[in-house]
């Protein structure tokens, strides 16, 4: 759960939230987004939206609201929670970092399957808020970590979790400039993600596909294969 700084924010790592907007943004998304198991990975209930949940209220509020993320199933996250959930030595007893949290279904996996520590690092305000809550619901404890982890040195962890943050050209050189430096800091990651166009495919080795949903591909026929990869050194992938 988050430390309040004061009366007024609420601390996320570095950065804080007014705790006025805060409690408004929790009673909406526990008013508003029915909270339920998780396609494919139902050891898990998460707040999502739906059609009726009237997010643009949210954004009428904010100018700076962006796109929810957090609030839909992404096939990259599904993956890495599923796989987690099914191969708890990943995770047992160690430091883990989930980067791109955006609902926190990794890091919620991650404690579930024995993690000592996840922080659950994200640039949108209102997935700490999400994360919070969806972390209270499964009887876990994540550290929500506010602001853009790539521009700094690694966290010191065990482990890297990185779901469906390869969406985007830009996006995916930062994310992966960075996961090079965790490889450096001798850091383990693995990365969930639903095949998108942006991802760094000569550096993955292939370890596991699961059936199930992706927000971003909604408009696809036939069965979605979500895949979970290993990040590896771009010297062992060209030997």
């Amino acid at each position: 759960m988050p430390k309040n700084g004061g009366n007024d924010v609420h601390q996320f790592g570095e950065a804080s939230i007014d705790a006025t907007a805060f409690v408004r943004v929790q009673r909406f998304i526990e008013e508003n987004l029915p909270i339920g198991p998780v396609p494919s990975v139902p050891e898990i209930r998460l707040h999502r939206a739906t059609p009726k949940s009237g997010l643009w209220r949210l954004a009428e509020r904010d100018e700076n609201f962006g796109t929810p993320y957090w609030a839909y199933d992404w096939g990259g996250g599904l993956a890495l929670a599923r796989h987690v959930l099914d191969n708890p030595k990943l995770v047992v007893g160690r430091r883990i970092l989930d980067l791109g949290a955006g609902s926190g279904i990794v890091g919620i996996a991650a404690m579930k399957a024995g993690a000592m520590e996840t922080i659950a690092a994200d640039t949108d305000p209102y997935a700490m808020t999400a994360i919070d809550l969806n972390a209270a619901a499964n009887g876990v404890t994540v550290v929500p970590s506010l602001g853009d982890l790539t521009a700094s040195s690694p966290p010191v962890v065990d482990l890297v979790l990185v779901g469906d943050l390869f969406y985007d050209q830009d996006v995916a050189e930062r994310v992966t400039i960075f996961l090079e430096r965790c490889l450096e800091a001798d850091i383990k990651v693995l990365i969930g993600d639903p095949w998108r166009a942006f991802l760094p495919r000569t550096r993955l080795q292939l370890l596991a596909e699961y059936s199930g949903p992706d927000f971003g591909a909604i408009n696809r026929v036939g069965p979605q294969k979500n895949a979970v990869f290993l990040f590896e050194p771009e010297s062992q992938r060209g030997s």
